[in-house]
């Protein structure tokens, strides 16, 4: 059921405590426009719901972690992930193994393989690179030896 807005009502409530945007016709269904930019405001607050839930979940996991000096392959997964939240890296959608971080300095691309982990400094970034410089480091070095490799940058 539609119900239209009485243009005696429209002319005194101002826009900004309207429902939505009412349309030419007076008609009280929302614009396209407005839908759309409803559904990114929804996706915004659960996106920020998600990232806290993340950072509490990582807390978590971060107090899990090994000594420093620990090899990486004595981490859990979730701890490693926790990890690479906590020194910048976003988890990639599309590949659950691929890590990317952006620094005022560089731009990185990181993958956990089977053997390695594999990073890929890309020339594309803020960097004075002329190609893209690639590392692998073993998961029998230290947690703190990979974060200070990877961190210190091309």
């Amino acid at each position: 059921m539609s119900m239209a807005v009485p243009s005696s009502l429209r002319a005194l409530a101002p826009p900004a405590l309207l429902p939505y945007p009412l349309g030419t016709s007076g008609s009280a269904r929302p614009s396209p426009a407005h839908r759309a930019a409803r559904g990114m405001m929804v996706a915004r607050r659960r996106g920020v719901a998600l990232a806290a839930a993340a950072v509490a979940a990582d807390a978590g996991w971060l107090e899990r972690l090994p000594e420093k000096e620990k090899p990486l392959y004595a981490h859990s997964l979730p701890c490693i992930e926790a990890w690479l939240r906590s020194v910048g890296f976003a988890q990639s959608r599309e590949d659950r193994a691929v890590w990317v971080a952006e620094t005022p300095v560089w731009h990185a691309r990181l993958s956990l393989d089977v053997t390695d982990l594999h990073i890929r400094y890309l020339k594309s970034g803020p960097g004075n690179l002329e190609k893209d410089m690639e590392r692998r480091f073993s998961y029998a070095l230290s947690r703190q030896d990979i974060e200070n490799a990877i961190l210190g940058g091309p």
